[in-house]
């Protein structure tokens, strides 16, 4: 079983589960740029961040087999801090990067003005810079926050077929699918989606157009999910071909829209900028 990971975030997990994940199944992940827990105060943080998951990050995950990319954005919750707002006019230098395959988490958290025109002012970047985009979907008033997520990607440059709509549930997979997106599904724990339910949706809804992720970060989570998912996809009565379908070749395709994707996992140098990753000597 091939596994590609399409929103992950690695920043917040450790080389033990690279190692996990390489063994699971996973070759490729994408990694979205989120909220970190602890608001940030200013742009400058947003760019570190960016230059880590753009070569620091990819130099773990070649360690391990993995192929890694980023998508990159101001996320909706910090998109209500002014303080943050200078991070739009850096994205275009960062859009322009080669393992840059989307602009990303954009969307809504809750539904403010402030987000509303962050999420307008992205897809724009977007459609100039001729990626797709990954939309989070609130964790409250879910269906209200997709309508509202559709409606302006309608009003926007962005062609729905551009655009992966994250976070879905039961409540929202029907309109999402309506609307021309990528449908995303993120599977917890305790939160969001669990296996059975991935299982009953794509028994619903077909596997075409549909990604399974982990979504793992700092909260409790499992990027091991995915592999889960494919088991109990199997467990169910659907074919080895699906499971690839779902867990592999809907990802290449949506990311593949950048004309960046490289699934190539080259050795990584002995150092990113000095750093090995060991400490101490033999």
């Amino acid at each position: 079983m091939r596994i590609f990971d399409p929103h992950i975030h690695m920043t917040s997990r450790t080389t033990d589960d690279y190692e996990a994940m390489y063994a699971a199944g996973v070759r490729a992940v994408v990694e979205p740029s989120f909220w970190l827990g602890q608001p940030r105060t200013s742009p400058a943080t947003f760019l570190d961040y960016f230059d880590s998951l753009l070569g620091w990050e990819p130099f773990r995950a070649a360690q391990y087999g993995i192929a890694h990319h980023c998508t990159l954005a101001l996320n909706p919750k910090e998109a209500n801090d002014p303080r943050c707002l200078p991070v739009l006019d850096e994205l275009p230098r960062y859009l322009v990067k080669d393992h840059v395959v989307a602009v990303g988490e954009i969307g809504y958290d809750s539904m403010t003005p402030a987000e509303d025109t962050a999420l307008a002012a992205q897809l724009q970047l977007a459609a100039d810079h001729g990626l797709p985009a990954l939309v989070h979907t609130p964790h409250r008033d879910k269906l209200a926050g997709l309508r509202r997520t559709l409606d302006v990607v309608r009003e926007s440059a962005l062609p729905a077929d551009r655009v992966l709509v994250d976070h879905l549930n039961e409540t929202t997979v029907k309109e999402a699918k309506d609307g021309g997106c990528w449908l995303g599904f993120s599977v917890y724990p305790d939160t969001k989606m669990d296996e059975d339910r991935m299982v009953a949706i794509l028994k619903a809804y077909g596997p075409d157009k549909v990604l399974v992720n982990s979504a793992a970060d700092w909260g409790r989570s499992d990027p091991l999910k995915t592999r889960r998912v494919g088991d109990a996809m199997l467990a169910a009565g659907f074919t080895d071909d699906d499971v690839d379908l779902v867990l592999w070749r809907n990802p290449v395709a949506f990311y593949g829209l950048s004309g960046r994707l490289d699934l190539d996992v080259a050795a990584p140098d002995a150092t990113h900028e000095g750093n090995s990753i060991l400490r101490g000597g033999e």
